[in-house]
C-alpha cells in the first residue's frame, strides 16, 4: 500500500492506493481544506500559511502511519512552488511534520495529470485542463502522446483572492479574471494546441464542482460525468450579482451552499477560467475524468512507470 498526500493550493489531500499487477484500488480518501494560496502575500508564503499546511499533514500523516504505511509520499504543486521563499517554507513544514515534501513543477504537474486522467476518458486525442487553486494545467495530445504541456499561475483560490472584492465577482471582476488568463496564455508558445477540440478531458477538484453543480441546476443523474460546454456561461450569469456589487441572492447562496460547501469562494472563480478555455479552443463536450495528478504521481514517480513520459 502507498499512502500519497497532495499539497495543493486549496485543499490538501491523503489518498492511500492498494496496487496489484499494474492495477490499484482506492482504500481511503480524507482531504483536509487549506487554502493555502490565500496565505502567500506579495509572492510569499506566510507564516500562518506554513503552520495552517502543517496543522492539516500532521493528522493525514498519523491516518497512515495508524494504518501501518510508512510509504508516504507527499508532493507539493502551485501553493509552495510559485512563491519566492519555496525552500524556506518547505524546509519548514518537513522539520515540522517529518515528512519529505517534493514540489514539482507545473509542467510536471500537466503531465502526471495526463498520465492519470487520459487513459480514464475515451479520448485518444485532445485537450485536457486541470484548473486548480492556483495554477491552470493544458495537455494538448495525440494518439495517447503529450504534444505539449503548459502550466498557467491561475487558478480559482488565487483568482479569488486577487481579483474578487466581495463575495461572488460582479462583471467587471469576472472579465478581468477571462483577460488574465488569456494574457498568460498569449505567453505560452502554446502552437501545438489545436484551434478547436470537439471534447476536452477535465480533471481536478474546480471541474469536478463544476460538473456538480450543472447536475444539480439541470437534473441529471450525479451519476453524469460530462458538461456541455456552452452551458457554462449561463450557469455564471444565474450568479451574477444582480441588485449591486454587494448583493449576494440568498437562493444563489443556498443552491452552491448545498453542492459545493467547500468551494462556496472558488467555484465562480473557478468557472470563469474554465469558461475562458472552452470558448478559446471552441470546445463542444468536457469529460470529467476520476483521476489526476495524484494518480500520475503514484504511477510514473513512485512505481516508475510510463518510460516513454518524460517529466
Amino acid at each position: 500500500m502507498y499512502a500519497v498526500i497532495d499539497i495543493g493550493s486549496n485543499t490538501i489531500r491523503l489518498v492511500i492506493y492498494k496496487v496489484d499487477k499494474g492495477s490499484y484500488n482506492i482504500l481511503l480518501n480524507k482531504k483536509e481544506m487549506a487554502a493555502l494560496a490565500s496565505y502567500v502575500n506579495d509572492r510569499m508564503m506566510s507564516a500562518a500559511g506554513i503552520e495552517k499546511a502543517c496543522h492539516a499533514l500532521l493528522p493525514l500523516k498519523k491516518i497512515a502511519l495508524d494504518l501501518g504505511i510508512e510509504n508516504i509520499y507527499a508532493f507539493a504543486t502551485a501553493a509552495l512552488r510559485n512563491v519566492t521563499n519555496s525552500d524556506q517554507a518547505v524546509k519548514e513544514i518537513e522539520e515540522k511534520t517529518g515528512l519529505k515534501i517534493h514540489v514539482i513543477s507545473g509542467k510536471v504537474e500537466a503531465k502526471l495529470d495526463f498520465i492519470g486522467a487520459a487513459r480514464t476518458v475515451n479520448l485518444k486525442s485532445g485537450l485536457l485542463i486541470d484548473i486548480g487553486g492556483a495554477s491552470t494545467e493544458l495537455v494538448a495530445y495525440e494518439n495517447m502522446k503529450i504534444k505539449q504541456a503548459v502550466s498557467l499561475p491561475i487558478g480559482s483560490l488565487s483568482a479569488y483572492s486577487k481579483y474578487v472584492n466581495h463575495f461572488f465577482p460582479n462583471k467587471i471582476e469576472q472579465q478581468k479574471i477571462r483577460k488574465k488568463v488569456l494574457h498568460l496564455l498569449e505567453k505560452q508558445d502554446y502552437q501545438d494546441f489545436a484551434p478547436n477540440y470537439q471534447d476536452v478531458c477535465g480533471v481536478g477538484g474546480t471541474i469536478r464542482s463544476t460538473k456538480d453543480v450543472y447536475n444539480s441546476l439541470f437534473g441529471l443523474s450525479p451519476r453524469n460525468k460530462s458538461i456541455r460546454a456552452e452551458s457554462i456561461s449561463g450557469i455564471i450569469k444565474q450568479f451574477l450579482n444582480k441588485k449591486d456589487k454587494t448583493h449576494i441572492d440568498r437562493h444563489t447562496l443556498d443552491t452552491l451552499l448545498d453542492i459545493v460547501p467547500d468551494r462556496i469562494r472558488t467555484i465562480l472563480p473557478g468557472m470563469i477560467i474554465l469558461e475562458t478555455l472552452v470558448d478559446l479552443f471552441k470546445v463542444k463536450t468536457i469529460l470529467i475524468s476520476r483521476a489526476g495528478v495524484r494518480e500520475g504521481y503514484l504511477a510514473k514517480i513512485i512505481l516508475k512507470e510510463f518510460d516513454d513520459i518524460e517529466v
